[in-house]
C-alpha cells in the first residue's frame, strides 16, 4: 500500500494551490478519502472528507467555501483544491483512506503528509 501527498510548497496569501494523493495498493474506488492538516505545535485536524463514489463530500467549518476535494476513482488520486490561501493555513497535509464497509473494524491508510506554508 503506498499513499503520496504531492503539491504542496510555499504560496502567497491569496493564492490557490491544489495539493494531490495518489493512491496504489488497495482497491481505492471501495475507500472514504480525507484529507487533515497539522500545523507546528497542534493537533492534526479533519478538513476535508469524500465518500468513495466522490458523491458526498464535507468540511471543517473553518475551510468551507475555500476548500474542495474531489476524486479521479480511475486514477486512484484524490485532490484538494485550496483557494485564498491564509497564513493559518500552514501545515502538512495529509491523506487518508478509510474502509469501513465488509470488515470487522475500519482500516485505515496514511500518506507521509506534504508541506503546505504560506507567506509573503
Amino acid at each position: 500500500v503506498q499513499i503520496v501527498e504531492s503539491g504542496g510548497g510555499l504560496v502567497q496569501p491569496g493564492g490557490p494551490l491544489r495539493v494531490s494523493c495518489a493512491a496504489s495498493g488497495f482497491t481505492f474506488s471501495t475507500y472514504i478519502m480525507s484529507w487533515f492538516r497539522q500545523a507546528p505545535g497542534k493537533e492534526r485536524e479533519l478538513v476535508a472528507v469524500i465518500s468513495s463514489t466522490g458523491s458526498t463530500t464535507d468540511y471543517a467549518d473553518s475551510v468551507k467555501g475555500r476548500f474542495t476535494i474531489s476524486r479521479d476513482n480511475a486514477k486512484s488520486t484524490v485532490y484538494l483544491q485550496i483557494n485564498s490561501l491564509e497564513p493559518s493555513d500552514t501545515a502538512v497535509y495529509y491523506c487518508k483512506a478509510r474502509r469501513t464497509i465488509g470488515v470487522v473494524r475500519p482500516i485505515d491508510y496514511w500518506g507521509q503528509g506534504t508541506q503546505v506554508t504560506v507567506s509573503s
